[in-house]
């Protein structure tokens, strides 16, 4: 009698459990189907990805009137020649000409229109390029930074780093969607980057337990099926 109470108080647990994340779970299934649909290579816009060109040595001299300690000096090809991306010992960055070795302004918006056509290689016009301030770029950027916003018709965006004129991220339509239901399925609307918050956390918890108890339930049904 004790065991059938208690199996009875399983079934009320279980049914509440379901009530309590019957959307999550249908949320998760709905997201995680329409990622899975289309290739990632697909999503991601590879296929729009100009290839880098080539650096010839000779060129290249290294900038000479750096007078702080750096943390990293990268080489990036550049419409206009080779550029050296410089970090500095706090965190800041700029860039120097590797043709002349001088110091190089920020980008324009001429410039970022070239960088942007040079980085993309699909059929699509350019249709316009925006000057972001730090904190402004859109959550697909993942920019705190300034940067470029340039887009094409076929709505392909490429974001260029105001101060170093490097390609940060080429997105696509398929790939905002993407993101957008990759928030919704980690349950991180905002950011779309903390799968470890509370809420996928808890959800998921109750998801396995209720889970439990409907095992629990079935053995339990089965096996008085099979005495009858």
């Amino acid at each position: 009698m004790a065991g059938q109470r208690l199996l009875q108080q399983f079934a009320r647990w279980h049914i509440w459990l379901g009530w309590a994340v019957g959307l999550p779970i249908l949320m998760w299934a709905v997201t995680g189907l329409v990622m899975v649909a289309q290739p990632i290579e697909e999503v991601r816009g590879e296929h729009l990805r100009a290839e880098h060109a080539t650096i010839d040595p000779a060129e290249v001299q290294f900038p000479q009137n750096i007078d702080e300690p750096i943390h990293e000096a990268r080489l990036i090809a550049h419409p206009d020649g080779p550029v050296w991306v410089v970090t500095a010992a706090d965190g800041r960055r700029w860039r120097y000409s590797a043709r002349f070795g001088t110091a190089t302004p920020p980008v324009v918006e001429d410039e970022a229109r070239r960088i942007a056509e040079a980085a993309y290689a699909g059929a699509a016009k350019f249709s316009g390029a925006s000057y972001l301030p730090p904190g402004e770029a859109p959550t697909d950027a993942r920019a705190a930074g300034a940067v470029w916003q340039a887009r094409f018709t076929d709505g392909t965006r490429v974001y260029i780093d105001d101060a170093t004129g490097e390609v940060l991220a080429l997105r696509t339509g398929q790939w905002r969607l993407y993101d957008f239901l990759y928030g919704l399925h980690i349950m991180d609307p905002q950011a779309h980057e903390d799968a470890h918050n509370p809420f996928a956390i808890g959800f998921g918890a109750l998801a396995v337990l209720g889970s439990l108890l409907g095992c629990v339930l079935l053995f339990r049904r089965r096996k008085a099926r099979v005495k009858a």
